[in-house]
């Protein structure tokens, strides 16, 4: 790495990403940040003294540009942090051949060309490599299936970059978030909101009733696993699966109700 290490992070502008690029800013990052909407990028990139690049990464030639900006501005690439991401409910029956591709272009494919960009780079840096995934590609959720597979594909793709970069100096490592309260997650919460007659505070408490720690993270503690991961902290990290998820991952759901049960008594 060079005296300033530097990365790239896709969907920079809110949440996870920009914490993300706040997090890395902070431990002598130079950032570029990516994203759809020019705004929140500006704001991000004025705050961490950094980079913004409006690309969507879906769309080759937008993010190939991308990777060239922030390697021209801080002279290459020792981090690529895939965070853009999207959703679309609905089961499989429900679900638009329309909205389904829009899914995994964003979540899975986005993240293969960022990659794909990012790689030459990255083997000359000796970089590393940190996908956004999601529990939701660990666990199965109600109407969830193009963001589930899409999320899941991801933690393959990470895996596969850890496996044949691996050789070449090139670290690859995944984090699924639970619940983290970014404006995706807050709209989820608002229409759960509705649909329970509470707020979206209460939405939090009840989507996180089972998780151990019973609370939704925050954006700052996902960017902290993040950037560990992206770390020379973490050099003998490869091919992880990180769940960031205040322990949900670990339960075991046919077991809930004697949870349940065991604090209304207690």
């Amino acid at each position: 790495m060079t005296s300033q290490p530097r990365a790239l992070v896709t969907g920079g502008g809110s949440g996870i990403g920009a914490a993300t690029a706040r997090r890395l800013a902070a431990a002598g990052y130079g950032v570029c940040v990516t994203g759809r909407r020019r705004e929140p990028l500006d704001k991000v990139a004025a705050e961490t003294a950094g980079l913004a690049v409006v690309a969507d990464t879906g769309d080759v030639g937008a993010i190939e540009d991308a990777v060239e900006a922030a390697v021209d501005r801080f002279g290459g690439l020792d981090v690529l942090v895939c965070n853009a991401g999207t959703g679309a409910s609905g089961a499989v029956a429900e679900q638009t051949p329309e909205r389904w591709a829009r899914v995994i272009e964003t979540n899975l494919t986005g993240a293969f060309l960022a990659c794909r960009a990012a790689l030459p780079h990255l083997v000359e840096s000796r970089g590393a490599v940190v996908t956004v995934a999601s529990l939701a590609g660990l666990r199965a959720g109600p109407e969830s299936a193009a963001y589930g597979a899409s999320k899941a594909g991801l933690i393959m793709l990470t895996r596969s970059i850890a496996l044949d970069y691996g050789p070449r100096g090139v670290r690859a490592n995944c984090v699924c978030p639970g619940w983290i309260r970014t404006p995706m997650a807050d709209a989820e919460m608002d229409e759960l909101a509705e649909r329970t007659g509470g707020d979206r505070d209460a939405a939090y408490e009840l989507a996180n009733r089972m998780v151990p720690l019973r609370r939704p993270g925050m954006p700052e503690e996902a960017a902290e696993a993040i950037a560990w991961l992206a770390s020379p902290a973490s050099s003998y990290v490869n091919g992880a699966v990180l769940p960031v998820d205040g322990g949900g991952a670990i339960v075991d759901i046919a077991s809930a109700a004697f949870e349940v049960e065991r604090s209304e008594t207690t």
